[in-house]
């Protein structure tokens, strides 16, 4: 067989990397739409957006946001054919898109620089756990706008009336009504201080002799029962805690870049 002289294969690798070109140019393409090139980098980036909350990539969601890249370059080549690029109105929307942009990035970054330690997490798991800590109360109550009317109904409980029916029929608490006046087991540091009062005052079994007032208004207390604050294990309640201080951490570093900040504009708060 006649071998090829070194002109001749020059030649034949210049053809074959001429031929090959195109292709190689076509599998970094999605599509051509009017003669411009969609890059399939734009799926990929598209990709990594939508499964950066957690769903997979899967074939369906790759043929999606190929047809999205497609369908946006189609109306974007018409939007510019239009002239709108060059609207003052597109101009300003881009630039309140880009300030958005660019400030999620930096409290991204901000956060990624700056996460939130176990030590601190099982710190404020502490703290929470100290101030709900203690006896919880199981209390009804019964709440009416005037005093003579919590009166005249502590008179029908003590003449027999059931306070969960007086409650039903007569409570303006809308979130307890319903439910015969019933607030389940809570902290009395979870009520305002002339409620709590009271509560903790009572034993067992016990209501109210007088009218509780407070400014939602006139109350009747009973007390249904008590027991030892119960707290949930800190597994359980480990990402809320995270997440809790997370937004303090970027909420301090937002305040600490506004303190910073050389200014003549005075905020309303």
């Amino acid at each position: 067989m006649k071998k090829l002289s070194v002109a001749a294969c020059v030649s034949f690798a210049a053809l074959s990397a001429a031929l090959l070109a195109p292709l190689a140019a076509s599998a970094q393409n999605v599509a051509i739409v009017n003669g411009k090139p969609v890059p399939k980098a734009r799926v990929d980036a598209l990709i990594v957006q939508a499964t950066k909350g957690g769903p997979p990539r899967t074939p369906e969601l790759e043929q999606q946001a190929r047809d999205e890249v497609v369908l946006r370059e189609m109306f974007m080549q018409e939007a510019e054919k239009r002239g709108l690029g060059a609207t003052p109105d597109y101009k300003t929307q881009m630039e309140f898109a880009r300030q958005t942009i660019l400030i999620r990035e930096l409290f991204a970054d901000y956060t990624k620089k700056n996460k939130t330690t176990d030590a601190e997490i099982q710190a404020e798991y502490d703290k929470f756990k100290a101030q709900q800590s203690g006896t919880e109360y199981r209390a009804r109550h019964i709440l009416v706008e005037k005093e003579e009317d919590a009166n005249a109904l502590i008179k029908q409980i003590k003449a027999g009336a059931k306070f969960e029916d007086v409650a039903k029929k007569n409570s303006k608490d809308p979130g307890s009504a319903e439910n015969g006046g019933d607030l389940d087991f809570a902290n009395p540091g979870s009520y305002v201080p002339e409620f709590s009062a009271a509560l903790t005052k009572l034993k067992k079994g016990e209501m109210t002799e007088t009218p509780v007032k407070s400014q939602f208004g006139y109350h009747i207390i009973k007390l249904e029962d008590t027991r030892e604050a119960k707290f949930p294990p800190l597994a359980d309640v480990k990402p809320q805690i995270q997440q809790r201080l997370a937004q303090q951490k970027a909420a301090a570093f937002r305040d600490e870049l506004r303190a910073k900040a050389k200014t003549d504009y005075k905020f309303s708060n």
